[in-house]
């Protein structure tokens, strides 16, 4: 039975690469400069970074996203991952450690309207390219919870792990039960507005190597799942979880199907 649930949580196969390209609408120009401090445009380069996100968004509060490198690619140090008509366009802040090279991270995020899902990331010495897709959705910030209050207090901080091999890495994937509260919710019962509640830091290491870590904000789904590959050394997998009301949870796995 947990096997099932489990399986039921975590991403579909990877999600194929679409036409959809960047719009750059004017939205971008005002955020790269005001949000994000970069004066000048940051090139498109797939020979170092892909997005992979689908045209339409079958759920916009789940939304599937990808970010792969080639196998040749310089290795990414960090990625700033802006969706730029959500009400926060910051979606994330992720840095990586050099086990996850060459980088296929997968995640799932909120979309609230037709918007550009870009990755700004930096791959040392000052240099920053970019990889994005269009994706049509509308609703993600503000779509209902899936589970009630009462179900939210009794599994916030569970976790689940599983690994696998693939080509000589490993596949590993992380699932935290959290509802991620956007703050533009409402309680299905009581029709209020649901305080904003949601994981804004998390780190996984192997021993004491850092693999990735999250700064997060309201765009990140409820019960968010990370599967991504990295060179396994055979130690422990560690998780540590902080969300906006000073809730920590800590947990380690063995790094072979915790």
């Amino acid at each position: 039975m947990k096997a099932r649930i489990l399986a039921a949580l975590l991403l579909a196969t990877p999600v194929a690469a679409q036409d959809n390209p960047l719009q750059n609408t004017s939205t971008w120009d005002d955020l790269r400069a005001s949000v994000l401090g970069l004066s000048a445009e940051v090139p498109l380069d797939l020979a170092v970074l892909d997005l992979e996100a689908p045209v339409r968004a079958h759920e916009a509060a789940i939304v599937p996203i990808r970010l792969t490198q080639p196998t040749d690619a310089p290795p990414v140090q960090a990625v700033t991952l802006v969706i730029d008509e959500n009400p926060a366009p910051v979606a994330a802040e992720y840095t990586f450690g050099p086990a996850m090279a060459p980088l296929d991270f997968e995640f799932r995020v909120r979309v609230d309207s037709y918007s550009d899902v870009r990755a700004i990331a930096d791959t040392g010495n000052g240099n920053r390219v970019m990889a994005g897709r269009f994706v049509k959705a509308s609703g993600g910030c503000s779509a209902p919870a899936g589970k009630n209050m009462a179900e939210v207090e009794a599994t916030m901080g569970q976790m689940r792990w599983k690994s696998d091999q693939q080509d000589g890495r490993t596949i590993g994937t992380l699932m935290v039960r959290h509802p991620n509260f956007s703050g533009l919710q409402r309680d299905q019962v009581t029709l209020l507005n649901i305080p904003a509640h949601f994981i804004d830091r998390l780190e996984v290491r192997q021993g004491d190597e850092v693999l990735f870590t999250l700064q997060a904000g309201i765009s990140i789904s409820e019960d968010p799942v990370f599967r991504f590959a990295y060179r396994s050394d055979g130690q422990p997998i560690r998780v540590h979880v902080e969300d906006t009301d000073g809730n920590t949870w800590d947990q380690t796995f063995d790094a072979v199907n915790g």
